[in-house]
């Protein structure tokens, strides 16, 4: 037994055996072995979803063996990575290459098979999530052959297996879109949240990737704007003092002793989380996009986030504004707000519909059922689609009401695996039994 746990600790798992291939025919003999003897199988990623989607109940995947860019054409920009690949690392080996990700969330720790899995996304209201850069992907499917798919080849498995929970088979291979190196510039400072919620929708259409934070308990948001510059600009990066102590010493060193404080006095909470909103500081800077993207989150938390359709963004907040001062006990996390251009990927969380999308976090160890299920029940009245690595209750009954095309994913997947090789307990909650 190899115990395991993610990085939140919301979720762990002893299996039996734990695999390590280092080729796509090593994780072809290892899935058609399990297979042949009746037992069920996970991939593991770096752990990072809160849920437990990668709880491996008697063999588990380990795809650490199995990374690096396999090849790239810098005539499209088309680069193919293997499957254990962390976004960290593919960053750093894009941009050897010259190239970049169009668009990335705010984490690298995940393998790149697990954040397309899962549905990982960014923020820009031009922009779908990591997934809709994909162009085609291989996977060894639960008899152990191995299938390639893209738009003309299987485009049924490809629409599902592009955000597929690893319900389908184990991803080997993907193949990104990539584009030149590009320079972000970093707009990022507190303004009036009223001031925020108000210009919302033209602070989005306006810049290339926008987002902001609220403290429950504050009056500011921190808002971050991020806008492409033209090939070939040149960088001005924070300096590396401005760096550790805007970043590591204020948003981890020092909210983690808030957070810490809070959790042993809850009654402080909330001029703590009054304390952190004023004393938010504004910065202007430009860097690589990867290190404009990606922020070092070094304090751990629990997180649920739900998709809503953008129409109903302020309705949402209002309601989710009114919730917080009736809970029972005090949120110490700040709430994210993002958007993603509606995509056609079957599971995308933005299948069929510009989304907006909020994340709402509690320091670990502090109570956070009642504030998780208010906001699932907000969002649920609006068609909210939870985050597939996110903390969610929901059911394969509540989730198909949520997709149009949920019934054409589980289609696919009884034909790649139709003994359930590739399930767990929360696959079989959220899709139902094989």
């Amino acid at each position: 037994m190899t115990p395991w746990s993610n990085w939140a600790g919301t979720a762990k798992a002893s299996p039996q055996r734990v695999h390590q291939p280092r080729s796509a025919a090593e994780v072809a003999d290892v899935v058609r072995g399990i297979s042949a003897a009746g037992r069920r199988v996970r991939p593991w990623g770096s752990g990072h979803s809160f849920t437990a989607i990668a709880v491996a109940e008697s063999d588990a995947l380990d795809l650490t063996r199995w990374t690096g860019i396999e090849s790239a054409d810098l005539e499209t920009h088309r680069v193919t990575v293997r499957a254990g690949t962390t976004i960290q690392q593919l960053n750093a080996e894009l941009d050897a290459l010259g190239l970049a990700m169009t668009n990335l969330g705010d984490i690298d720790a995940q393998t790149i098979a697990g954040a397309i899995s899962t549905g990982t996304h960014g923020t820009g209201a031009r922009f779908g999530g990591i997934a809709t850069q994909i162009t085609g992907l291989e996977l060894v499917l639960a008899d152990g052959s191995a299938v390639s798919c893209s738009a003309d080849e299987r485009p049924d498995l490809f629409n599902a297996a592009r955000v597929g929970l690893g319900a389908l088979g184990v991803i080997t291979t993907v193949t990104l879109q990539c584009e030149p190196s590009f320079v972000l510039a970093a707009q990022e400072r507190p303004e009036p949240l009223e001031q925020v919620l108000e210009g919302f929708d033209e602070f989005a259409a306006a810049c290339d990737h926008f987002e902001f934070y609220w403290f429950p308990y504050g009056k500011n948001a921190l808002v971050k704007r991020n806008n492409r510059q033209p090939l070939g600009t040149a960088r001005k990066p924070l300096s590396k003092v401005r760096q550790f102590v805007d970043y590591e010493f204020t948003e981890n060193i020092a909210f983690g002793g808030l957070c810490r404080l809070g959790r042993a006095v809850p009654k402080l909470v909330q001029p703590l989380g009054g304390f952190a909103a004023q004393v938010l500081s504004a910065r202007d800077y430009s860097d690589l996009s990867h290190r404009v993207f990606v922020t070092h989150r070094g304090v751990r938390f629990v997180e649920t986030e739900y998709a809503v359709p953008r129409e109903s963004l302020h309705d949402v907040l209002a309601e989710l504004r009114a919730l917080v001062p009736r809970l029972e006990n005090p949120v110490m996390f700040p709430v994210e707000v993002r958007v993603a251009a509606a995509d056609d990927i079957w599971l995308s969380t933005a299948n069929g519909r510009d989304s907006a999308y909020i994340a709402i976090h509690q320091f670990v160890g502090m109570p956070y059922r009642e504030y998780f299920a208010g906001f699932e029940a907000i969002c649920g009245q609006v068609g909210g689609r939870p985050h597939w690595g996110k903390m969610h209750d929901l059911d394969s009954h509540a989730l198909r009401t949520r997709y149009p095309h949920f019934d054409d994913f589980l289609r696919v997947r009884k034909a790649c695996d139709p003994a359930g090789t590739f399930t767990n307990t929360y696959l079989d909650r959220v899709l139902g039994m094989v």
